[in-house]
């Protein structure tokens, strides 16, 4: 830090199992990965390459060579992961984590139809292989899941092998844990945290409300994903009490 301001939130220091920033890069250029770097990549615990966009990102070789020289994961989206499942391609995908040589993956079903024990089948095979996280939640705000339904999916794919699953939200932040409107299903989230350990949930916030919600319950260790480039500083701010929206909260 640039200067002294007493009793702030303590951070858990890099490389955290807690607090953790999940950033979503959903087509950055190669200089743009540079300055975010420059910026924000002390504060950064993992990039994910949204949903497929690593297919036809150029230079993806060197931009996952930026990220490894400043100590930053990197894995692709879950969505990539169910695209290579629905066509059958499993054994492709655990080649391409291998060919660019890729330390996570992420596990989701929210745009397929698979049956949960399939799902929990992948989690422990992969999780030979490389870190899994797990995504639990539909992309398909017509599917609502009941509280007890969120920690038994949890629950069973933390068994499978998954270091942590997150909450599906989207990168939009209105599906999942959230309402359409954004707004948090506040009862939803109380419900999981009953069961099943803060430190292994990843909460999907890309919203600034949604990001406040939360350190606001959990504190300033949360986890939180789907974070975009720009907002990494400002939740750095929030997470430590220097913004008006938790200002109060950590007096």
């Amino acid at each position: 830090m640039n200067y002294t301001i007493n009793n702030l939130p303590d951070r858990v220091q890099k490389p955290r199992d807690s607090g953790i920033t999940m950033v979503m890069d959903k087509g950055l250029s190669l200089r743009e990965v540079e300055n975010f770097i420059e910026v924000a990549g002390v504060y950064t615990d993992m990039v994910k390459l949204g949903w497929a966009t690593s297919y036809v990102t150029p230079n993806l070789d060197q931009k996952l060579k930026l990220y490894k020289e400043a100590g930053i994961p990197v894995y692709f989206g879950g969505t990539l992961f169910e695209a290579m499942i629905v066509r059958g391609q499993f054994d492709d995908y655990r080649r391409l984590l291998d060919k660019y040589n890729l330390a996570y993956a992420e596990v989701s079903d929210g745009s397929i139809e698979i049956t949960h024990q399939e799902k929990c089948r992948y989690i422990t095979e992969l999780a030979k292989q490389v870190t899994v996280i797990s995504e639990v939640g539909s992309k398909d705000v017509q599917k609502i899941f009941a509280p007890y339904k969120w920690i038994q999916l949890m629950k069973a794919e933390i068994e499978a092998g998954s270091w942590k699953v997150i909450a599906e939200a989207r990168e939009s932040g209105n599906v999942g844990i959230y309402r359409d409107s954004g707004e948090v299903r506040q009862g939803l989230v109380d419900e999981i945290l009953t069961q099943i350990p803060e430190q292994s949930i990843i909460w999907e916030a890309p919203q600034k409300p949604q990001q406040v919600w939360f350190i606001k319950l959990v504190g300033a260790n949360v986890s939180l994903g789907n974070i975009a480039p720009n907002d990494v500083i400002p939740l750095e701010t929030l997470r430590l009490g220097i913004r008006s929206d938790t200002f109060d909260h950590f007096l």
